[in-house]
């Protein structure tokens, strides 16, 4: 069997290249964001207010910051959408530069579009695909992704990577999957459901943001969310031999993102992460080279576990895991601040399903 969470932890980086490229101020990996044109209205989503495309890179332009990561020592590109990068002109004659560029590659995609054709081509340039899947049940599905129908199609589509020869030692396949109140107590049967098919799941909390901010029906309790995380840890330490420490935002995987990673949109602005969506330079008036040496907020991050601030700086845990920096910044607007929904912190947000006020479990 494969073993999906020793290949997640670091995203596939050992400490000792974490190290090194914090301290040379390199990279280890780029995110990019292929924009938000998407053909599926989910709930949930940070950028549905918008969907049109704005100035974006074109296809050169692109490549030529890809070159400018790998110069800087990025080992991996993973391809995140905003929208579904499968929309995005040219994506796939993408996908195939950056494997021509020996480069390692994540994509994230709604599934919808995955036919066949669509699958071999990925298989073949070495693309690792995850997949949104937040529901076996075709109902909840659908009406979490605003789209009749659509969980049929992503079931076609994860089918079609599977027919491709997903997984296999060399191919990683993945789910991901947001924790709401919709789908909260049918999460320990997706897990099962994954792993028995060697598929890594990613299962996340919603952030505050888009059409979260405005559904906070979907919310469940930090509490709640602390019982599902450890149940998962059970469950995979009880079946399947893997060991983890529960804790937010995504159940098993140890995010170190900003200590060697940042995040191209698709207009050619810089950010920290997806999550911090605070624009620290656009590569079409700077290199990438300078944007990431001069910006303050990404010195910042780098370091972030000597300057992230309150309960998570004394946390027991702070040697592995510094909070999602993401879920502070949109919560508290301080991208240093404690992580506001981790259980760990004793002063943890409340959440009830009409804002963040008072504990209200699921």
């Amino acid at each position: 069997m494969i073993d999906p969470h020793k290949r997640r932890v670091g995203r596939h980086f050992s400490e000792e290249e974490i190290r090194r490229a914090r301290l040379a101020g390199r990279l280890l990996a780029m995110d990019f964001q292929t924009g938000p044109v998407c053909n599926l209205d989910c709930v949930y989503c940070p950028t549905k207010s918008d969907r049109r495309p704005h100035n974006d890179l074109s296809f050169e332009e692109t490549c030529d910051v890809i070159f400018q990561a790998r110069d800087l020592g990025a080992q991996r590109i993973d391809v995140l959408g905003g929208g579904e990068p499968l929309m995005h002109p040219g994506i796939l004659d993408l996908l195939a530069f950056i494997h021509e560029q020996d480069l390692a590659i994540g994509f994230f995609t709604n599934g919808v579009l995955v036919d066949p054709e669509t699958a071999r081509l990925l298989h073949d340039n070495d693309v690792e695909p995850v997949v949104k899947l937040n529901s076996l049940r075709a109902e909840v599905q659908d009406r979490l992704a605003g789209t009749a129908g659509a969980f049929a199609r992503i079931r076609a589509g994860i089918e079609n990577l599977r027919r491709a020869g997903y997984p296999d030692p060399s191919h990683e396949l993945g789910i991901e999957t947001i924790v709401c109140s919709s789908n909260y107590d049918e999460i320990p049967d997706l897990w099962r459901w994954a792993r028995d098919r060697e598929i890594v799941p990613y299962v996340e909390t919603v952030a505050f943001l888009g059409g979260a901010a405005a559904r906070r029906e979907l919310n469940v309790s930090v509490d709640a969310l602390r019982r599902l995380f450890e149940r998962l840890a059970e469950i995979d330490r009880v079946h399947y031999g893997l060991a983890w420490d529960p804790h937010p935002p995504i159940a098993a995987l140890i995010c170190r993102h900003h200590e060697y990673a940042c995040t191209l949109t698709s207009n050619g602005f810089v950010q920290p992460c997806t999550g911090i969506d605070i624009r620290v330079g656009n590569v079409r008036h700077d290199s990438l080279k300078n944007i990431l040496a001069e910006s303050p907020v990404i010195r910042a991050l780098r370091h972030v576990r000597e300057n992230v601030k309150g309960a998570c700086a004394d946390c027991e845990t702070a040697e592995r895991c510094y909070g999602c920096r993401g879920m502070a910044y949109h919560v508290t607007g301080d991208f240093l601040a404690s992580d506001p929904l981790c259980w760990r912190n004793p002063h943890h947000v409340r959440v009830e399903r009409g804002g963040l006020e008072s504990e209200n479990s699921v």
